[in-house]
């Protein structure tokens, strides 16, 4: 399939930028440890190393408590066996196809429609649907959902971003540390302020790049989530018209604040705000009927017209950990000619 294709082959580029820029941060580093003397930068290798350290625990401490904030954060409910059979079977059904172990169970009592999966390792994974998910959308669409949380855990998805989001944060502890040292006398003394602002600017400008490669990843992994489902389920036009509904849903929240659960869930909240009002900005356009109310159908033509319109137009979207629902739509269009 050449979108799948061309898909894995932007996410491989996009790893291997993120983590040449790991590589490169890490050759600094080993530079100023060699060579202390040159750069008298003996007061920022403290920094750094101790800013490195605390960025690590603190790594370690997240990675621990996730699972727990996570379930108290979204006030969720574990199901017992047997209470919903029919989910409890197709999650064990996408799972064994995925070679991945049965997640957890859980419910969110939220009308909006959403899912989500978390969890430390594979083993520990636990799947949480929204109720509204089970009452706006219909059995494929849901199935097709359930097939793309079980994607993110068949990728490692947790794993990979979890990684790679170390090295924003590695970027801003050296660029602290190097500017801070310089504003505390140590490049002065020995007459190269002017190479160490220059190097943590450096430093800023990584942290900048890191984190714009890291949100890129994000929804690169988000396409490659769609895509498989697309896969399991041989059925991409179910999780097209699922995400037509979900953005719809989540478009009618009404919730003020965003919620910190927003990069875990298929969809977001205030992205989903953002794109209906566009199409609905141009309701008259897409109302195919001439009813005032756009249909399920309509929503999704809706969507691709939006896609091909702002095919270039992508401004907004690099700050954001998930791609537009059109474009996720389009791309769901060309892997079901391609299945076809």
């Amino acid at each position: 399939m050449a979108s799948l294709l061309s898909l894995k082959r932007d996410m491989s580029i996009t790893l291997i930028l993120v983590f040449g820029l790991l590589f490169g941060i890490i050759m600094v580093i080993g530079l100023f440890i060699n060579f202390p003397v040159v750069f008298g930068l003996s007061f920022m290798m403290n920094s750094l190393f101790w800013g490195g350290l605390i960025v690590g625990l603190f790594i370690l401490f997240q990675w621990g408590i996730s699972s727990a904030v996570v379930a108290w954060s979204s006030r969720l409910k574990y199901l017992k066996k047997g209470e919903n059979i029919w989910l409890e079977r197709t999650v064990a059904e996408l799972a064994k196809g995925a070679e991945v172990p049965m997640p957890k169970l859980a419910m969110v009592n939220d009308p909006t429609p959403n899912a989500f999966v978390f969890g430390r390792t594979l083993k520990s994974a636990s799947l949480a649907v929204h109720s509204g998910l089970l009452q706006q959308l219909n059995k494929d669409e849901v199935k097709a959902v359930l097939a793309h949380e079980i994607g993110h855990l068949k990728h490692r998805d947790v794993i990979v971003m979890t990684v790679a989001s170390v090295i924003p944060l590695l970027c801003f502890v050296g660029a602290r540390a190097i500017l801070w040292g310089s504003m505390m006398g140590g490049g002065r003394r020995n007459n190269n302020g002017g190479a160490i602002i220059l190097l943590g600017l450096f430093f800023m400008v990584m942290w900048v790049v890191s984190q714009l490669l890291v949100l890129r990843l994000s929804r690169m992994r988000e396409f490659y989530a769609d895509s498989y489902s697309a896969q399991a389920t041989r059925d991409p036009h179910s999780l097209a018209s699922a995400l037509a509904k979900i953005t719809y849903g989540l478009s009618l929240s009404k919730k003020d604040k965003p919620s910190a659960m927003r990069s875990f869930y298929i969809g977001d909240p205030e992205a989903a705000k953002r794109e209906i009002s566009q199409i609905m900005a141009r309701k008259s356009e897409y109302d195919l009927d001439g009813n005032g109310v756009l249909d399920e159908h309509e929503l999704e033509l809706a969507m691709e017209a939006e896609a091909k319109k702002r095919k270039y137009a992508g401004g907004l979207s690099l700050f954001s950990t998930h791609p537009p629902t059109y474009k996720r739509i389009l791309n769901l269009r060309a892997m079901e000619k391609e299945i076809r």
